[in-house]
């Protein structure tokens, strides 16, 4: 066999980098492509006898406690996805925003931030804002671009919300605590929010035909009166807000672990289900093999990322990677870290969330950490650049879930196009991240 080692470090990563890519692009599953390559080089460096070691690696990623949250988190945006819960929540609410200019769009990114709170998985969110209030705003006649902007932007905010799956498997791979991560990202959420609904409320002011009350196009307004449309606003809020509630509040205040608050979660929403007569056979069904596709995702590519960096780890690579990091950025840790921004947003383009977090965040926290900058603080500029990637082409997921259910007029080159400034704004957000790190910090 050969012996890969003789080429040293450096034309070592780079031919890894080189594998992986033509792997890629032949269209293999990133799960699949990093084992490959991880297995080629353990043979390769080192032998045989490297193998355990690896494997090790992957079966302490699959068997974390903490990772249960993840499809308890996933279960729950299931069964809120397969329920009228959100429907419902959404149509209240929609009683609130017919007598402002741009509300429409104003509530369903207030609705999408509820969504979020519950779930922590864009997909459904995006989905289902897809189905409930993109056809509204086109139909009330705003422009095509904000309905559109608005509804993808405001469906991938559960990228940064508590309890986001970002979040929890940025503290499995950084080993740091994802309650503490949960109370970092409240407050830059909730900030990408805030000026998502200034751009909104401001663009309807500057260009009101972009968002014209309903009473301007009677003939557009909703066929039925809003008292009969919708439900009691009261009852239609109780179920998420008491849910949100229990999730974040649990966890908070210390009353119950991240596992122990998503598993609460999913009673909760499942006795919610219940208690509307929407929970059946059909519909649990619909729910699990939802989860279990997500998860089943999740978790291959974890295991394949977890062996490839534990297989560059054993070559010297982390050490390799954080010299040349240092090398191109002097001893000036802003440089550093705008530098790693720099490359997340790049892989981000390209390669799904779970995989830039795997591949990525073992080798950046720990030069992080020497650099004299908070974890904590890092996993939410962490969070909130991906919260970018969702959005960006060519490859922004968020863009395809939307498209999945869009009219057929609406193209995927559109729907990029209207996410251009919402992806401005995030990346706004994020420079106030790194400029103001308190904004994550503000609880300790």
């Amino acid at each position: 066999m050969f012996d890969l080692s003789s080429i040293g470090i450096a034309y070592g990563s780079l031919l890894m980098l080189f594998m992986l890519i033509v792997l890629l692009l032949t269209g293999m599953q990133l799960a699949f492509a990093t084992g490959l390559v991880a297995l080629t080089f353990a043979l390769g460096w080192f032998g045989p006898q490297a193998l355990p070691l690896v494997s090790s690696r992957m079966y302490s990623f699959v068997g974390s406690y903490v990772f249960l949250a993840v499809p308890m988190f996933v279960l729950m945006a299931a069964l809120l996805d397969h329920s009228g819960i959100a429907r419902d929540l959404f149509d209240a609410m929609n009683r609130l925003g017919r007598k402002v200019r741009g509300g429409v769009a104003v509530q369903t990114l207030l609705v999408a931030v509820i969504l979020a709170s519950m779930s922590g998985v864009i997909g459904g969110e995006t989905v289902l804002l897809g189905l409930l209030a993109l056809p509204q705003m086109l139909r009330l006649r705003y422009h095509r671009r904000l309905a559109i902007g608005v509804t993808c932007a405001g469906g991938a905010l559960g990228t940064m919300l508590p309890p986001s799956i970002v979040l929890i498997i940025y503290g499995l791979t950084a080993n740091v605590s994802i309650g503490d991560l949960f109370k970092g990202a409240f407050a830059p959420a909730l900030i990408l929010a805030a000026l998502y609904i200034a751009y909104v409320l401001i663009a309807a002011r500057m260009r009101p035909h972009w968002a014209p009350l309903p009473s301007d196009n009677a003939d557009n307004a909703p066929d039925l009166e809003p008292q009969a449309a919708t439900p009691n606003l009261a009852k239609a809020l109780v179920f998420p807000i008491l849910t949100v509630a229990v999730v974040l509040g649990s966890i908070y205040t210390g009353v119950a672990s991240i596992t122990e608050a998503s598993a609460l979660g999913v009673v909760g929403i499942a006795i919610s289900a219940l208690i509307r007569g929407e929970l059946n056979r059909t519909m649990l069904k619909q729910s699990c093999v939802t989860t279990l596709r997500s998860c089943g995702m999740i978790i291959w590519i974890g295991i394949g990322a977890t062996a490839l960096v534990g297989v560059y780890n054993l070559m010297g690579g982390i050490d390799f990677v954080r010299e040349t990091i240092l090398s191109f950025s002097g001893s000036d840790g802003l440089t550093t870290i705008l530098l790693m921004m720099a490359i997340l947003l790049v892989l981000g383009m390209f390669l799904d969330w779970v995989g830039v977090a795997l591949l990525t965040m073992p080798i950046f926290v720990p030069i992080v950490v020497e650099l004299g900058y908070n974890p904590i603080w890092f996993g939410v500029v962490f969070c909130m650049n991906m919260q970018v990637s969702f959005l960006s082409p060519p490859f922004g997921p968020a863009a395809f879930y939307l498209k999945s259910v869009a009219p057929k007029d609406i193209s995927l080159g559109e729907i990029f196009i209207s996410l251009l400034p919402f992806i401005g704004l995030q990346l706004i957000a994020l420079a106030l991240l790194i400029a103001f790190p308190q904004l994550a910090l503000w609880w300790a």
